[in-house]
């Protein structure tokens, strides 16, 4: 069963095998562990994600939440799961032990986190949301506020979210009309109607801190006019304890595709005129205040696409296994027994391609949360500023990318299952239905491209794509010291040749007709995307080769790195050749759809 969610193996190849985890235990703020704790922590999750999160998966999609005399009714299954889960102690894993927590590394509570969501997406997205809020306040808050709700939602007695996206507004966060009046006592009154704020309502804690978006009365237009406020379902006194009500009111739940197990609703502040908040920072500053969580909040999307392409693999991969149908093309005897489905090579080539996205996706992931691990305890300020660009640049791939690559892994899941992948019997359309949302969730493609293209790999003068560049060619050269793997460091060589003449070809433009290239940053995304993706292969490659090279004590542990250098192949093999004609088109600026016009349609 433990295997179901996510298989202890890859957990610990990737942690002590290629991200070096036990190497984060030479750090001050790391020294007390061990890799002992490490994996008692990664047994403590798997038990408690196994035992309460796994069982109601499946009810939480066919039972959605409903309001029931004013209050949100969520399956039974829910309440003991978060309380677990917080009990235990993860809701503050990677925080500070002076302040309750059990100061893990990120890394580590990442791995930890991706056995949670794959057990159950939907449930751990209520105490995802509430550490990230808590984060925000933690960084942000003023004392009163850090006195006032963090203790609180790092126990879990709180929960937490953000409230951006308001009706008119979808995306275009300078378009927010909700307005925060000062009162006399340092306070503001809030007023105005949010929309999609997942966990915006539930029974499952005593109180729930919405951090909002807003504006002052002075504010000046467009996004350098939004402030952040703290405004709790109740009202809570400097100690933490819950009082009345606030003027915060669920208008509505919504009814989604898939991950119904999370609350969405539609909230409004102050219909009373009588919605209390609290500023966060300082005034004008919010958007920069709330990306410090939508960050967090884009590798978790990432993270929670990885788990549930991963899901979708193993189902398939188990049915593969037992469904026997049909028999090899030479053999003509139709009363030959039948074959199992893995024995046939189409599906062989869908698990494979599967195999490659989430695998390689969860690679790329935890080696963003080690670079949170290195921003903590760095000491050397160039180091230091090196990992904040590395993370700047690739937190909207760790978004975007297993946001549509894991969605077409459980599309292929569907496709080996055949009919009964269609049906609800079988759990892989689940999953497929969960993960579609990933892609709209914390930000579209589009807007991920938009920020990739247009800042990230430009900004201060391309010192984030210089950045990468270094950490790519020191694997390649690494990779290039083991013979079969020079074919796969060569061709990496050339894709990150190709990303870093096209980008320098695009400086110009990018300049003087900005939205000629803009119009077309999907495809730098995903040709992006794709040369990480092969980059994060070569390093499993490379030790997967190394420990052949050693030898290796059991067949399941040479089956294990001989099942990674395939997937390492198959991608180079088959999606890294997709990079060179995205970039060639990407070059050619071309117009097609920004000059289609509305009446052409």
């Amino acid at each position: 069963m433990h295997d179901d969610l996510i298989p202890r193996r890859d957990i610990q190849f990737q942690l002590y095998e290629v991200l070096d985890a036990q190497g984060l235990l030479q750090r001050p703020r790391y020294a007390e562990h061990s890799r002992e704790t490490f994996d008692a922590v990664l047994d403590t999750a798997t038990r408690i994600a196994v035992d309460l999160f796994a069982p109601h998966a499946r009810l939480v999609d066919e039972q959605e939440p409903q309001v029931v005399d004013g209050k949100v009714v969520l399956p039974e299954g829910v309440q003991a799961a978060v309380r677990a889960y917080c009990e235990a102690g993860f809701l503050s894993a990677s925080a500070d032990e002076a302040a309750g927590g059990m100061q893990l590394p990120v890394l580590v509570t990442q791995a930890c986190l991706s056995v949670f969501r794959s057990a159950n997406v939907a449930t751990t997205s209520y105490v995802g949301l509430t550490a990230s809020n808590a984060n925000v306040i933690e960084k942000f808050g003023s004392p009163v506020q850090q006195a006032r709700y963090l203790q609180a939602l790092r126990s879990g007695r709180f929960f937490g979210t953000m409230a951006l996206t308001e009706p008119q507004a979808g995306s275009s966060l300078s378009d927010l009309r909700t307005s925060a009046t000062p009162r006399s006592d340092g306070s503001y009154l809030i007023k105005g109607q949010k929309i999609f704020i997942s966990g915006g309502d539930h029974e499952l804690s005593d109180n729930i801190v919405h951090l909002v978006l807003a504006r002052l009365p002075d504010a000046p237009p467009g996004v350098k006019g939004i402030s952040l406020f703290t405004v709790p379902k109740f009202h809570t006194d400097e100690q933490g304890r819950v009082g009345a009500r606030n003027d915060v009111a669920l208008a509505g739940l919504i009814h989604k595709c898939g991950w119904r197990g999370t609350t969405s609703t539609m909230l409004s502040f102050g219909e009373q005129d009588a919605c209390v908040g609290e500023l966060v920072g300082r005034p004008h500053e919010g958007l920069a205040c709330m990306f410090h969580m939508m960050n967090e909040a884009r590798i978790g999307v990432g993270m929670g696409a990885i788990m549930l392409g991963y899901r979708g693999y193993l189902a398939s991969l188990r049915y593969a296994r037992e469904r026997v149908q049909g028999r090899a093309p030479s053999n003509k005897d139709p009363l030959s027994p039948p074959l199992p489905l893995v024995a046939h090579a189409d599906v062989r080539r869908m698990l494979l391609a599967q195999k490659s996205y989430v695998e390689g996706a969860y690679g790329l992931a935890l080696y963003a949360a080690r670079l949170v691990d290195e921003q903590r305890t760095e000491s050397d300020p160039q180091r230091l500023q090196e990992v904040a660009l590395l993370l700047e640049l690739l937190t909207p791939v760790v978004k975007s990318w297993p946001s549509q690559w894991c969605l077409e892994a459980n599309s292929l899941a569907i496709q080996i299952l055949g009919g009964y992948g269609y049906t609800r019997e079988f759990p892989v359309e689940q999953y497929w239905r969960d993960n579609r949302l990933n892609m709209i969730h914390e930000g579209t493609h589009g807007i991920q491209a938009l920020d990739l293209l247009g800042r990230k790999v430009v900004m201060k003068d391309g010192a984030a794509l210089a950045a990468m560049h270094r950490v790519v060619t020191a694997n390649i050269a690494e990779a290039l010291e083991q013979p079969p793997l020079v074919p796969l460091a060569q061709a990496l060589q050339t894709a990150w040749q190709d990303v870093s003449d096209s980008v320098q070809a695009l400086r110009v433009p990018l300049q003087t007709d900005g939205e000629a290239v803009l119009a077309n940053a999907h495809l730098f995304l995903e040709a992006f995307g794709h040369t990480l993706l092969a980059w994060t292969w070569l390093r499993q490659a490379t030790v997967a080769q190394q420990a052949l090279s050693r030898g290796t004590d059991t067949d399941a542990d040479e089956s294990f790195y001989r099942g990674k250098l395939q997937a390492a192949q198959w991608f180079f093999r088959w999606e890294l050749p997709k990079v060179a004609p995205q970039l060639a088109l990407l070059r050619t600026l071309d117009d097609s759809h920004r000059a289609m016009q509305d009446a052409w349609f």
